[in-house]
């Protein structure tokens, strides 16, 4: 088995507002995406609703390459909304939108997903972040989608921007998983002896009539469909861009140190998906202040601490990799907090200061604009 570089791809996908009444831009003109594909190509697409945007990096070899084509996506799609008088923000769900004031958009594949899944895709008025890396063996991309899943935990604790909900402050973190579970075939993955495993499951599914596209399996991470990639799909889109390459980082040197113990013949080991669960709810529930369980020595250890331990455990593979100021933001985002931290910081000063509760969730817009537009430290 050759080395394998673990190139980087990254999707992120963005909430357009208004900004005088700071609520979702329900149907932006059509001439908003005809100029987004105009400078960007086939790197920005539609998402299922049309208050929605989606864009893709290339293929990086670096995450310093990542962030020059992030810093530009960004920047061009936060211009472009500009232009047609609305704003874009990088957070997981909206403070007080309704889904069922959003509009689909019409393509072919979004008519099928909203008549096959009714109301559990039109609640899909949430945005995240996928990471792709590049695998070329096959058998070693599912191997080390059992071993990394223990880790999934972990990253969306440290991506955490989805605190509200239909004008609620939800007391999670992270509220988008509530939403993207109720879809079938979702949450942790299964765990595959072999790369054969993973296709026979994929025959037996097609074959049945269950289910005939693998894109429909909605695994927190899943094998890519269309590329020789592992996409982890767990994370809340950061409002903050280098505490998203942050978690790239993160991803990239822990699939580097898994791939350095199978050369030597060792392996972590896959723990049951109801203690991963468990983790995953802490993540949710309290973000960067969870404490979450370390299983290898059976208690539970504050988060910060769990991410400290990681970073020197990734250290040698990141500094390889030459993203280790990457994974080292990870412990100022353990103790600052993430997007969510801020939002309800911003949110109780403002109840504080006497603001009602919508002037309050106001001003989280304001700052997830602000914020979601800065691409330079």
């Amino acid at each position: 088995m050759d080395d394998e570089a673990f190139s980087i791809g990254i999707e992120e996908e963005y909430l357009l507002v208004d900004p005088e009444t700071r609520a979702l831009y329900a149907r932006p003109p059509r001439e908003f995406m005809a100029k987004c594909q105009n400078l960007l190509g086939p790197k920005v697409v539609h998402e299922f609703l049309q208050s929605q945007v989606e864009i893709g990096t290339n293929v990086c070899g670096t995450i310093a390459e990542a962030r020059e084509d992030l810093r530009h996506l960004r920047e061009t799609v936060a211009q472009c909304a500009k232009d047609f008088g609305m704003r874009m923000i990088a957070a997981s769900t909206h403070p007080w939108a309704h889904w069922s004031e959003q509009e689909p958009v019409d393509m072919e594949r979004y008519r099928i997903l909203g008549a096959e899944h009714r109301t559990l895709a039109r609640r899909m008025a949430i945005c995240g972040m996928h990471v792709h890396a590049g695998i070329n063996d096959k058998n070693l991309r599912v191997d080390l989608m059992s071993q990394v899943t223990y880790f999934m935990p972990h990253l969306l604790a440290l991506s955490t921007s989805s605190p509200f909900w239909e004008g609620h402050d939800t007391g999670l973190k992270s509220f988008r998983p509530i939403i993207i579970g109720d879809l079938p075939r979702s949450g942790f993955p299964e765990v595959f002896d072999s790369w054969s495993d993973w296709t026979e499951m994929l025959d037996d599914l097609a074959a049945t009539g269950l289910v005939a596209d693998p894109s429909k399996i909605w695994w927190d991470i899943r094998p890519s469909g269309k590329h020789p990639t592992l996409e982890i799909r767990i994370c809340d889109i950061c409002t903050h861009i280098e505490d998203g390459l942050t978690i790239a980082a993160l991803y990239q040197s822990i699939l580097a140190y898994l791939f350095h113990l199978r050369r030597s013949n060792e392996r972590r080991r896959t723990y049951r998906r109801i203690l991963l669960a468990e983790n995953k709810w802490r993540a949710m529930r309290y973000g960067v202040e969870a404490e979450m369980a370390d299983f290898g020595k059976r208690k539970l250890l504050a988060f910060a601490d769990l991410t400290d331990e990681l970073v020197e455990i990734l250290r040698p593979f990141a500094e390889d990799l030459g993203c280790i100021k990457e994974v080292e933001h990870a412990m100022t985002i353990a103790r600052r907090g993430t997007s969510s931290d801020e939002q309800l910081r911003i949110f109780q000063a403002a109840l504080a200061g006497g603001a009602s509760e919508h002037d309050a969730q106001v001003a989280v817009v304001d700052w997830l604009i602000e914020e979601s537009a800065r691409t330079s430290e």
